[in-house]
Formats: C-alpha cells, structure tokens, sequence
C-alpha cells in the first residue's frame, strides 16, 4: 500500500511539474496600475497616472476600462500654470505576437476617451494679476497603444507601453504621445 501511495505522489510531482500555467484565459479578470510622462516634457512635472480592469478574451486579447489622472504644466513668463485631466477610458487590445509559453508579448489597443480638464486649478487668476481666458473643459477623444507585457510570475505582469492620444476641446496639445510602465495583477 506505501508503494503504491509513493509512487501517486511521485507521479503527481512529475505531472504537475510539466503542466505549465494557464495565462490570457478567456473572461479571466486583472487589475492594472500604470504610470508614466509625456514624450520631450520634464517627467516631475508631466506625468499621468492610470488604473484600469483588464478582462481577457480570445486568443490573448483583451478587453481595458481605466480611470487616469495626468499634469501637464504651460510656461507662462516665470510662472509654470498646472492643467489636470481627469480621464476614463475603454478599449481593446489585440495580441500581436509571443512566445509559445506567453512569458513576453507584444501588444496594440485602440481605446476611446473622455473626461474633463481643469486649468490652474480652477483659479482663472495668476500671481501676477492676469486673468486665464481658457476654461476648464469637457474633453474627448481616441488614442493607442504599443505594449510589451512579460510574466514575472503567473499573477503578475510587467509591462513597457508607448500611448498616443487625440483629444478634443482641450487647450493644450491635441496630439499626445507618453511612455511609461506598469504592472498588472491577474485573478
């Protein structure tokens, strides 16, 4: 009976050590966390932050709903005017290529956009006396994304992004490319 009972528990160990991870299962949830600075801009000034959902789907891909706080700050004479954008975000990113075991992947997502942004901190009124004529807006728009994912563990995930964004009715650049990173915890 010990033999027998030995020889399970050897085979066990043998099984489950060539069985690899399940990862990227359809309707599997994770949770994203992601920071980073807007391209040729000083990054303790400009800089955004993102936490989203990520539900996967078929074939790697997957599903992105995010909330993302940014700053970017203006040049006016000697003083530096803070403009805020808060932000949700949907879209849906598509595998492009990986390993056949999933440890790296590369990534690109089309996503829609829309939030509001606020000037100077809703204070239309500089140090110096001059009024800021622009308001704080309604904001909309679409954007991208190139990622490079790679597994630390089977829950964890680090990744390497480059975004683009149109935006609409805001009063800094329409186009904005960022670079970042982030990490992304799977259930």
């Amino acid at each position: 009976m010990r033999k027998i009972l030995i020889l399970k528990i050897i085979m066990l160990c043998l099984i489950s050590s060539l069985v690899n991870a399940q990862r990227m299962i359809p309707k599997q949830k994770a949770f994203e966390i992601n920071a980073g600075t807007f391209a040729e801009t000083e990054m303790n000034r400009n800089f955004y932050l993102n936490a989203g959902v990520v539900v996967y789907g078929k074939k790697g891909n997957y599903q992105l709903y995010g909330l993302e706080y940014s700053r970017q700050t203006t040049n006016y004479k000697s003083l530096s005017i803070p403009i805020d954008n808060y932000l949700a975000e949907a879209g849906y990113s598509f595998h492009l290529l990986g390993d056949y075991i999933r440890n790296i992947n590369l990534y690109t997502s089309m996503s829609a956009t829309a939030g509001y942004e606020t000037i100077n901190n809703r204070n239309s009124e500089l140090s110096d006396g001059r009024l800021i004529l622009n308001q704080d807006n309604f904001i909309y728009g679409a954007g991208g994304r190139l990622s490079l994912e790679t597994y630390f563990t089977d829950q964890l995930v680090f990744l390497i992004h480059g975004k683009v964004k149109v935006l609409w009715n805001t009063d800094l650049e329409q186009f904005r490319t960022s670079v970042g990173f982030g990490f992304r915890f799977n259930f």
